[in-house]
């Protein structure tokens, strides 16, 4: 029955916004894009043609070319995998890390909760984007220093949240009814704790897919992220900045695949939090 209520309510939420079909739709491309992007690419994503350099868009490279030669529309597509490899790893492992600190420090409280929630201030101190510079920085560039940055800055929400979740749900009717009946705190933080904090953190993760996205190409863009000559949108802004006033394409096509990218996830991470708040 209750899966039957939340489908409905995913039905009357997307059918109430044509925003919010568009959203769903634009991600499943955008994931399929990335799974297929070998297949659909016309061309090798970093292979140079010097007799082809800054080319505009044409019938043989339907977004021109950069400054090597290479064709973008490729490269975007080689980007929109990377992109999303990041994005979800980044937030997985930021969840993973900071929904365990959070439920852990709010349902024991206490001397660690109290520390573990300075460190976590102290942390959030700090812009996000700085923080993940300075550990991108510290870690040196590469896909995988990348991830961990973009994962550690946003631990400190999650943890947050989770914590804030732990603290509200512990007190209900049913978590007492399982300490009663003799359950250990790890089924309990399992099963009762996380599965009743488990909306939220959805949502969250969902917001935070598309901020990830433009943090990976903010680093990258800034010269701490992904290196040269890989196909990253970020990189393939910052490597096509200097040419954007004879050839905008190399900026352009990029930067809109970036902008529809966050975009799509934010409104889907809207519309998971008007069901799930209809659903309480």
């Amino acid at each position: 029955m209750e899966d039957r209520t939340f489908w409905r309510l995913a039905k009357r939420e997307f059918q109430r916004n044509i925003l919010n079909v568009l959203a769903l739709v634009t991600v499943l491309a955008l994931v399929l894009i990335g799974i297929l992007a070998p297949q659909l690419a016309p061309y090798e994503p970093n292979a140079a043609n010097f007799q082809r350099i800054l080319e505009p868009p044409s019938s043989d490279h339907w977004m021109g070319t950069d400054e090597v030669g290479r064709d973008v529309f490729s490269r975007i597509l080689y980007g929109t995998r990377l992109s999303f490899t990041i994005g979800v790893l980044a937030v997985a492992l930021g969840a993973l890390v900071g929904v365990s600190i959070g439920l852990l420090s709010g349902y024991y409280g206490g001397t660690l909760d109290a520390v573990t929630m300075r460190i976590i201030d102290v942390l959030m101190s700090f812009p996000g984007i700085l923080l993940a510079m300075l550990i991108a920085t510290a870690l040196g560039a590469g896909i995988v220093p990348v991830i961990l940055a973009v994962a550690i800055y946003s631990v400190p929400t999650f943890a947050r949240l989770a914590r804030s979740s732990a603290l509200s749900v512990k007190e209900r009717e049913f978590v007492e009814a399982a300490l009663a009946a003799g359950a250990g705190d790890t089924r309990i933080i399992l099963k009762h704790v996380f599965v009743n904090s488990f909306g939220p953190i959805v949502v969250y993760a969902t917001l935070l897919l598309g901020g990830a996205i433009l943090t990976a190409a903010a680093l990258s863009f800034l010269g701490v992220g992904v290196p040269p000559p890989t196909a990253e949108w970020g990189a393939m802004i910052s490597t096509g900045r200097s040419h954007m006033r004879f050839a905008p394409h190399v900026v352009l096509f990029p930067g809109l695949a970036i902008f529809i990218t966050v975009l799509a996830f934010n409104v889907l991470g809207d519309t998971l939090r008007d069901m799930l708040d209809s659903k309480v």
